[in-house]
């Protein structure tokens, strides 16, 4: 069977479609390319979660988030930034499209042409989560728990809602930031300082 979770302002909204198995890798992609206009992810369970267009304000804060990012890996020069619309195949099969994201080079490279064209089965190093108004704070912490699990050596989790940054890391607990005026990267982005005026 597949799920579909339809996310709402208040809670999502499940769609079970008894008559349709779960969706292959190939059939998740087909479907994606069909529903341009919607924000689709998979859970590493198969249920294709559905969420709606970011609101303006919301999309401007991302905005003001990947300008940052670009800003500094342009600098640095050691790897290649994302925005929201990136997906990554991680490698417990689910399929995430962070706010923001950041990959070594090196480890960008080991994919062929084909894998990058695609929903890249690889996890990003550097993984930035906006709390929007249709995110529940539990459900982007266990986002961020498993971009952790499956790789990540660095997120930010920016709660807007409660003025908080959590910043996550492997095998620590996520230490959280009260109202903070800039938030860095170091070590895991030597030099990475996010401003966060333009984002509150």
């Amino acid at each position: 069977m597949t799920t579909l979770l339809i996310q709402t302002e208040n809670s999502p909204l499940t769609v079970n479609l008894p008559a349709i198995a779960p969706m292959t890798t190939a059939q998740f992609y087909e479907f994606c390319l069909a529903n341009r206009d919607l924000r689709i992810e998979r859970t590493a369970s198969g249920d294709v979660i559905i969420m709606p267009p970011a609101f303006a304000d919301t999309g401007n804060r991302n905005f003001n988030i990947a300008a940052q990012l670009w800003n500094w890996t342009e600098q640095d020069g050691t790897g290649i930034g994302f925005d929201s619309s990136a997906g990554f195949t991680l490698p417990n099969g689910a399929t995430r499209s962070p706010d923001a994201s950041w990959i070594k080079l090196e480890r960008w490279q080991t994919l062929t042409e084909a894998q990058k064209a695609s929903f890249a089965p690889i996890c990003p190093d550097f993984v930035i989560e906006l709390r929007s108004s249709s995110d529940t704070l539990t459900s982007l912490q266990d986002k961020m728990k498993e971009y952790i699990a499956n790789g990540t050596v660095l997120g930010f989790l920016i709660d807007r809602k409660n003025q908080a940054v959590h910043l996550y890391r492997p095998q620590q607990k996520p230490t959280i930031l009260h109202n903070p005026e800039t938030v860095n990267g170091d070590p895991e982005l030597p030099g990475f300082v996010l401003q966060m005026a333009k984002i509150w």
